[in-house]
């Protein structure tokens, strides 16, 4: 595949001091062995399947946390951002983790029934609880690297696949309405900080924490990588 073009920062000075921060874990999250693997079509074909199946319980989940962000939320802009993602998520997301996997013979009761994976249960748990002991910006610290990644990602492999084996889920990340969402979710992310934190996010006694728990939720999302690539070698589902 050919090198990455500039990072993209979808108009957030937060959400790039953020991934500044955590700079390390952040190239581990979005150059991983299974990003690539995608990229380049070496992906095992069951790593990708058993991905989609714990994608799927984790977008549950992940839907549920930006449910909390319109409790959350301090005003009626904040609510319809969390609530307009909730829909996405659900309505759009899932459905295409469903169809995936009904093209391979996996049925949406096999996906319902399926068993979560440890690092799938840390990863939800982890983002729900950032959000039920924090405010509104706590949540979004916890829930950006998944957001942002996935556009990073989408706009990399977008860019530089060389193989068309998940051509479909590059795609869908890669996609110009994908990427409008980044945008708005780094948009949402900076007028947060900004009232919550003032003209100068990164001088608040609050900084800190918050870096790390975007750090934390980084570090989950390497996890949830690794636990794809375990899984592809198991028996096929």
């Amino acid at each position: 595949m050919t090198a990455p073009n500039a990072a993209p920062d979808y108009g957030s000075a937060v959400f790039a001091a953020w991934r500044r921060a955590a700079a390390e874990d952040w190239q581990a999250y979005t150059r991983h062995a299974f990003v690539r693997g995608l990229g380049d079509g070496s992906l095992p074909k069951t790593a990708f399947l058993r991905y989609l199946v714990q994608d799927y319980i984790f977008l549950a989940n992940f839907a549920r946390a930006w449910a909390l962000g319109v409790v959350k939320a301090g005003d009626l802009e904040e609510m319809r951002a969390a609530a307009a993602t909730v829909d996405a998520l659900v309505n759009q997301e899932m459905q295409l983790h469903v169809k995936a996997c009904a093209a391979a013979g996996i049925p949406e009761k096999t996906l319902l029934a399926a068993e979560e994976e440890i690092e799938n249960l840390a990863y939800t748990r982890f983002v729900i609880d950032a959000g039920l002991s924090g405010d509104f910006l706590d949540l979004l610290a916890a829930l950006a690297p998944c957001v942002l990644g996935y556009g990073e990602i989408g706009a990399w492999l977008g860019d530089a696949a060389d193989d068309k084996t998940y051509a479909d889920w590059i795609d869908s990340y890669a996609a110009s309405d994908y990427q409008a969402l980044c945008l708005s979710v780094g948009r949402l992310i900076d007028r947060a900080a900004g009232a919550r934190l003032g003209a100068a996010p990164q001088a608040s006694p609050r900084w800190a924490d918050l870096c790390q728990t975007f750090r934390k939720a980084t570090r989950l999302e390497v996890a949830f990588w690794d636990m794809g690539l375990r899984a592809g070698r198991k028996k096929p589902i």
